[in-house]
């Protein structure tokens, strides 16, 4: 009996963990839109360009045991460059390829570090910990920041733009591409469109499975993003998919089951 209230402990506990809470940060709610400040962001883009690869079914993978020494040196130089930027001082399009950027290069770092794994949660601070999204890993204006703090705490309250959950990546098959370039404030609005349809249109995000619609746990976890409601997602996949999808979505009332491969994005 004891052990089954242990497991269910941890099963309740997961589930909550997967999605935390849009809770707003207050120090980065003020953006300079006056600045013209920029971040240089052409040492992650150099990275991404010449280690994220599409295999054939169009997932972007990363080859982790090839990364050498010297580029996981360079990865690190630039994390700590972002670190030393007054994110504060620059304008909201800026701030918001900044976050992006930062958030993806301390995961990919995160994954490096501890590889060889077969999954992001297998990376755990703690033992009954879910993964590594609430362990410390960066300090942005004197603030430690956990992948959490950058995601549910800035980008998510701050920009209120469900394409975020296309932008940020978790090293995972299941979840939306580490785009191939580095997000810039010129080139973010393009980007999250693309990086919308891609995954939109892709069956690990839609899929009609027996007749039902399956979709990203991704629109489950986050369906206050989407809408709030089976409706709400429908309505935003409609928006971004295919010709042929939005037809099949288009008599679509429910959203019957939801799934994620949590296998890491390896190019093996």
């Amino acid at each position: 009996m004891f052990r089954i209230s242990v497991l269910l402990w941890l099963a309740l506990a997961q589930s909550a963990i997967a999605a935390p809470a849009s809770i707003l940060w207050d120090k980065w709610t003020a953006h300079d839109r006056a600045s013209e400040q920029t971040v240089d962001h052409a040492v992650w883009d150099a990275f991404l360009v010449s280690r994220v690869q599409r295999d054939a079914s169009g997932i972007n993978r990363i080859a982790y045991a090839s990364v050498s020494v010297a580029d996981k040196a360079f990865l690190a130089d630039y994390i700590a460059s972002l670190e030393a930027v007054r994110v504060s001082g620059l304008n909201r399009a800026e701030q918001l390829a900044f976050w992006i950027n930062l958030y993806n290069a301390l995961t990919v770092k995160l994954v490096l570090d501890h590889y060889p794994v077969n999954s992001i949660r297998d990376i755990k601070p703690w033992f009954l910990a879910w993964g590594p999204w609430g362990e410390k890993l960066a300090r942005v204006e004197n603030e430690h920041l956990a992948l959490d703090d950058i995601e549910h705490r800035i980008l998510r309250p701050i920009w209120r733009d469900a394409r975020i959950h296309y932008a940020v990546n978790c090293a995972s098959v299941g979840c939306p591409n580490l785009q191939a370039q580095a997000f810039t404030a010129a080139a973010t609005e393009r980007m999250l469109d693309r990086a919308a349809r891609e995954f939109i249109n892709h069956g690990r995000a839609v899929a009609f499975i027996d007749g039902k619609l399956v979709v990203s746990s991704i629109y489950e976890w986050f369906k206050e993003d989407f809408g709030g409601s089976d409706q709400g997602v429908i309505e935003h996949l409609r928006r971004y998919a295919s010709r042929e999808l939005a037809g099949r979505l288009a008599d679509v009332r429910r959203i019957d089951d939801d799934r994620y491969d949590w296998r890491l994005n390896n190019a093996y």
